[in-house]
């Protein structure tokens, strides 16, 4: 399918105001074909004496008995009319024409964010998130650029064309064919700087969209630049990328312009041609001055939307640059559709196996490899390891966020891609190592868990994770609205905040991801006691990188680089497996693992 195949596409749910497009347009068409007659009848029946066609003339005659000044105030009046509905027309067009290019980059949006959500976890993870955005802000513009900003006005051009030369035809035939002498010229231009500001605006699409990745990734990660006093070092190269952004648009702006030149010249010198031709015929007598003046304004209303078209034609071409760019989004495989058949995880208990397990975004590097344990309801298995050992790897494979590359990944007993994907996601609970929070209230946040919740199960659910407390000394309590991304918290407060939403989904797997790093010692305990009560019959997977989580678990697991190099309990593990033992040593005394020097001693304690 074309690019304006594929534009017109959207039009189908607004066929009424198609209706009302087309009705309009050919309105005005009408109406701009009747604007300049009631001039000419000034010039030649006015004040040239000239009589009116037999059907006006006898209705002149009645409503001004022959006085030329009644005449003129006459026909001055008519014309005035004629203009007024006509500007009232195309007002009424230009409203309908933004309310349906408005609409359709709505559709769009809504569609390309909801193909986005769709998409999965690999794509976001290897992906931009500012050419995403770039994509669902800018490109999503596209369809109306095409729509009301090239297929109407070239189609109304058209329209006015036909019109007017049928028109020309009956004024003077040799004056008709001249206005057309322009037509095979403007085909040459346009094909010839149409591909190649294809190109130049294909280019500026990327760089701009590079720009706002830049720019995205620095206020995403705006402590980081000041802790480390790198304002200027970002910015430099903000402007690095700015000014070959700059430079690309400036380029395609020197094609537009060079090519709006050349319209401009074609249509002017077409004028000129019917102007010199049509004075000559006026000279001979076989035009009249007002017949001259109908056919300058009828080259007016042709020639004008094909100049304007052209001083746009930058703008389409880069409309179409877009169009390729969301088609290409939008044709994205999405997260792997649920099989025909597929399970309601309503009822699971959450006995979770991971069966020779293997795992990589590319073959060339598993992430995990070879990966085989149990997890049963009612237990607490704890992953440790260093960074990049595969950890929340391995933990987001249950709720399919990521598919095995190998092995399979079973939940009481089922493989989990024949469970609903949805279903399958309402019962697994993830408490991130950072929240993420949305704006609105607090209350809202913690909804997000289960969104038909009451008020008071919301609060039993705060009151579990330790955040009643806080939240009741706040004015608003409940109420109270979080700053970006709740930033007006503390760490601890936003990761309690995390929990109270897992409490609250109540699922019967529940992951956490170092849920007390930002606790102090007496919060962790509490939180600790609540999470105990919390994972009563639930299946409860921990990634900890602090002794006071690993301690409580049933069952740890070690991993490093990928694979599952031990796995017991505490007491067994301290004992048997020299690498769990010496990371231990490093957690007791308050020290990562990801340090050089512990990375040193693991690698010696694998050697």
């Amino acid at each position: 399918m074309s690019v304006f195949a594929w534009s017109l596409s959207f039009l189908r749910p607004y066929r009424f105001r198609l209706a009302a497009i087309i009705t309009l347009s050919v309105t005005e068409v009408l109406l701009a074909a009747m604007a300049p007659w009631p001039m000419k009848a000034i010039v030649d029946n006015v004040f040239g004496g000239q009589p009116f066609p037999s059907p006006l003339d006898r209705l002149a005659q009645s409503l001004t008995d022959g006085s030329v000044p009644a005449l003129l105030v006459f026909v001055a009046l008519a014309g005035f009319g004629l203009q007024l509905t006509l500007e009232l027309v195309r007002a009424t067009l230009t409203q309908v024409h933004v309310d349906t290019g408005q609409r359709i980059v709505y559709t769009l949006r809504a569609r390309l964010l909801s193909h986005l959500q769709a998409l999965p976890m690999s794509h976001h993870v290897l992906g931009k998130t500012g050419d995403s955005v770039y994509r669902l802000e800018s490109d999503a513009y596209c369809v109306n650029d095409l729509i009301i900003g090239g297929i109407f006005p070239l189609a109304t051009a058209a329209l006015n064309l036909s019109v007017m030369f049928v028109i020309l035809l009956q004024l003077d035939a040799t004056l008709a064919l001249l206005s057309l002498v322009v037509a095979p010229f403007l085909y040459v231009c346009l094909r010839y700087y149409s591909r190649t500001m294809t190109d130049r605006a294909e280019r500026v699409k990327a760089k701009e969209a590079n720009l706002l990745e830049r720019a995205f990734e620095v206020m995403s990660s705006i402590a980081a630049v000041k802790s480390f006093a790198r304002e200027r070092y970002e910015r430099e190269r903000f402007d690095g990328i700015g000014a070959e952004t700059m430079r690309a648009r400036l380029r395609l702006t020197w094609q537009e312009s060079l090519f709006s030149l050349w319209v401009t010249v074609i249509t002017l010198s077409g004028t000129a041609l019917v102007l010199i031709v049509g004075g000559l015929h006026v000279l001979d007598g076989t035009l009249t001055i007002g017949g001259l003046l109908v056919v300058i304004a009828y080259l007016a209303a042709v020639y004008g939307p094909l100049a304007s078209i052209a001083h746009t034609t930058g703008s389409l071409q880069a409309a179409r640059v877009s169009a390729r760019r969301v088609r290409e989004l939008l044709a994205l495989a999405p997260e792997e559709a649920d099989a025909p058949g597929s399970l309601d995880a309503g009822g699971v208990r959450g006995h979770i196996v991971f069966d020779n397990v293997r795992f990589a975004y590319d073959e060339s590097r598993p992430i995990l490899d070879g990966i085989s344990f149990t997890a049963k309801p009612g237990e607490l298995v704890a992953l440790v390891g260093l960074t990049g050992a595969g950890k929340t790897t391995l933990v987001n494979l249950i709720p399919r966020f990521f598919t095995p590359s190998s092995g399979r990944v079973l939940i009481d007993n089922v493989d989990v891609r024949k469970y609903g994907l949805r279903s399958l996601r309402e019962r697994v609970a993830l408490v991130a190592q950072q929240p993420v929070l949305f704006s609105g209230t607090i209350a809202d946040n913690i909804r997000y868990g289960r969104l038909d919740a009451t008020d008071a199960e919301i609060e039993q659910a705060a009151d579990v994770a330790l955040v009643d407390s806080f939240v009741r000394r706040l004015p608003d309590g409940y109420q109270t609205t979080l700053g970006q991304a709740g930033a007006t918290f503390s760490g601890g407060e936003r990761q309690r905040l995390g929990i109270a939403r897992a409490v609250l989904k109540d699922a019967p797997i529940l992951i956490l991801d170092e849920p007390t790093s930002a606790l102090d010692a007496i919060s962790e305990e509490a939180v600790f006691q609540a999470l105990r009560r919390l994972r009563q019959g639930r299946t409860t997977l921990v990634i900890a990188h602090r002794l006071s989580t690993i301690r409580d678990a049933t069952r740890i697991l070690v991993l490093h680089e990928g694979r599952l190099v031990a796995q017991g309990t505490h007491d067994e593990l301290i004992r048997s497996n020299d690498l769990y033992r010496r990371m231990c040593a490093r957690l007791s005394v308050g020290q990562s693992l990801d340090e050089p020097e512990s990375v040193d001693e693991v690698m010696k304690a694998l050697a």
